[in-house]
């Protein structure tokens, strides 16, 4: 498509672009870091959002967090409001603000456990949960190992992250209700009402990986599939760290993971940045690419301030050498004129949006923080 466009440019203005870039995000997020990893030689700037970068560990790891939900461990609605509300109680104002976003959380990860929220010897109901019901939040935020390589030397796929889990779901927006538990306990197959993780993932396995419609997911091995797995990952996973044609030719690379998505880790893309750096070198790396974190914002963009101008950021850095700077979060009212509601500082990565003082609907208000 990138050829095609090329020679249609050529044909309607007389000559080809002088500067060409890549925005995607999800899968097109994905597709960005292909750009950059497999030809490098065809983009100037790169922007990467929420890449569902390493593909065959997604799918086996959002398989996994489903099949912990089958009988007692699914969690109903109210119970996913019920550990929304209590992360909310235990990390939001560890940010200097009560705002309703989880700004830093790595912390919060180790501050909350959900064990918390076990129910009392002989109790039960939507105020609480059950073993099975904390051992799948465990599971969602543990590491998918897989017995069998993968691509680039990969060896697992990261948990999930904090915050956000009860984001009003509607389509592909949203947290638990929307990726992981949906609105009625999983079934084989999967229905409208699962989680939509629930489908891609045994989907996957199914016709990807095993190549077989009727299996029963619950019963899948990926050792029995070895090599299908090698081929794909090898063909879908766009997990290589070495960048080094792409910075030779002067290319630049921005990279936004979203915090509280639950479509895919945000740590598979903090992973596959910190592999490009122990790689090439810190130095190096910050003369091409960045990675930002936005706190408590969803797969799509709800959730939390989330809006950012990055092609505007790319084209300066590309074409003016000026490498980003000051790039705000925004939130935005639906309707025209799109009034801000409030804005935050966009943080590199591993830093984090901490209140200093003034209005909390202003970023400077906040500072980037460790």
């Amino acid at each position: 498509m990138r050829d095609v466009a090329v020679a249609l440019m050529q044909r309607a203005y007389g000559q080809a672009p002088q500067r060409l870039y890549f925005m995607g995000s999800s899968e097109g997020g994905r597709e960005a870091l292909t750009m950059a990893q497999r030809y490098p030689q065809d983009f100037d700037g790169i922007f990467s959002r929420v890449p569902v970068i390493n593909w065959t560990g997604l799918q086996h790891a959002g398989t996994r967090n489903g099949i912990a939900t089958f009988g007692e461990g699914w969690l109903r609605p109210a119970q996913v409001q019920l550990v929304h509300n209590a992360v909310l109680a235990s990390c939001d104002a560890a940010d200097g603000v009560a705002d309703r976003i989880v700004s830093n959380p790595v912390a919060c990860l180790q501050r909350f456990d959900p064990a918390s929220l076990r129910c009392a010897a002989g109790t039960s109901g939507d105020n609480c949960l059950n073993d099975a019901q904390v051992q799948a939040v465990r599971t969602l935020r543990s590491p998918w190992r897989s017995p069998v390589p993968l691509a680039n030397g990969v060896t697992e796929y990261p948990g999930w992250g904090i915050g956000g889990e009860g984001t009003p779901a509607f389509a592909s927006m949203g947290g638990w209700n929307a990726w992981w538990t949906g609105t009625a306990a999983p079934t084989v197959p999967p229905q409208p009402s699962n989680g939509i993780a629930w489908f891609y993932g045994s989907g996957a396995l199914q016709y990807f990986y095993a190549r077989n419609p009727s299996l029963d997911v619950r019963n899948y091995r990926a050792e029995d599939f070895a090599a299908r797995i090698a081929t794909v990952s090898q063909l879908m996973d766009s997990t290589n760290p070495d960048l080094t044609a792409f910075n030779a030719r002067g290319g630049k690379l921005l990279m936004l993971e979203h915090m509280a998505d639950y479509a895919q880790s945000p740590f598979a893309g903090i992973r596959y940045y910190e592999s490009v750096v122990a790689g090439m070198g810190r130095d190096n790396v910050d003369r091409f690419m960045r990675l930002y974190t936005a706190p408590g914002v969803d797969h799509v963009g709800s959730g939390a301030p989330a809006n950012v101008d990055m092609l505007g950021a790319l084209a300066d850095w590309v074409e003016r050498g000026r490498a980003p700077g000051g790039l705000q979060l925004v939130e935005q009212e639906v309707q025209p004129p799109f009034k801000t509601i409030r804005a935050r500082p966009l943080c590199e990565w591993p830093l984090w949006p901490s209140y200093v003082s003034g209005d909390a609907s202003q970023a400077a208000s906040f500072q980037c923080a460790k």
